[in-house]
């Protein structure tokens, strides 16, 4: 097992060798891309599991009761805590309230999104550029030694194609985990504002 693994990495090595300059900046786009979705998809569950009803949320508003994290950890249960925290017991400056925390949550919701889109978009752009510096170094061996050097072009070439073989492999799954997380929130965002409406009337 440990000769299969030392064969992987070397293989791996080799496979950044091959691609050049470009092959760093991508592996670190992709490791930025999915920190950042693996965090929101870990959120975003957390906030689709053990939702609140908006009864109890109701009766946990009017007795003032924080609700137990190992009962309810829901979006509904996230606005709740949040606005018992920070309520004035009058009610029209409880209905402001209420409003800017379900403003709150679902800006939060949003956060990184845009950022996965962009890491995403600028990976196909990274493998271009190492398409391009791969096909100068194709032409500068073919200036030097004409076709005579067909390891030196196949290096060059290798180097254009391995580059945009990555960008592509970086940006598809990370355009589809963005439009995945962008549904969730949306529906997230959906429900926050009815509970908050919903309360509005109710406090």
């Amino acid at each position: 097992m440990i000769d299969t693994l030392t064969m992987e990495v070397m293989r791996l090595e080799a496979y950044f060798r091959a691609g050049g300059v470009a092959m760093l900046p991508l592996a670190l786009v992709s490791l930025a891309m999915w920190l950042l979705i693996v965090d929101r998809a870990i959120f975003f569950r957390r906030l689709y599991h053990k939702n609140m009803p908006l009864a109890i949320a109701l009766a946990h508003i009017r007795d003032d009761r924080l609700p137990d994290p190992r009962e309810y950890r829901g979006a509904v249960s996230l606005l709740v805590a949040r606005f018992i925290q920070r309520r004035s017991h009058d009610r029209s400056l409880d209905q402001f309230i209420l409003d800017e925390t379900v403003l709150s949550i679902n800006r939060s919701l949003g956060d990184h999104l845009a950022v996965i889109g962009v890491l995403a978009a600028i990976a196909p752009l990274l493998g271009l550029l190492g398409t391009v510096t791969g096909m100068i170094d194709t032409f500068d061996i073919l200036s030097v030694f004409g076709t005579g050097n067909a390891k030196g072009m196949a290096g060059g070439i290798s180097e254009a194609l391995i580059t945009t073989q990555t960008g592509l492999l970086v940006a598809i799954p990370g355009l589809y985990m963005k439009g995945f997380l962008d549904r969730r929130a949306r529906n997230l965002q959906q429900r926050v504002a009815r509970a908050g409406y919903h309360l509005r009337r109710q406090i």
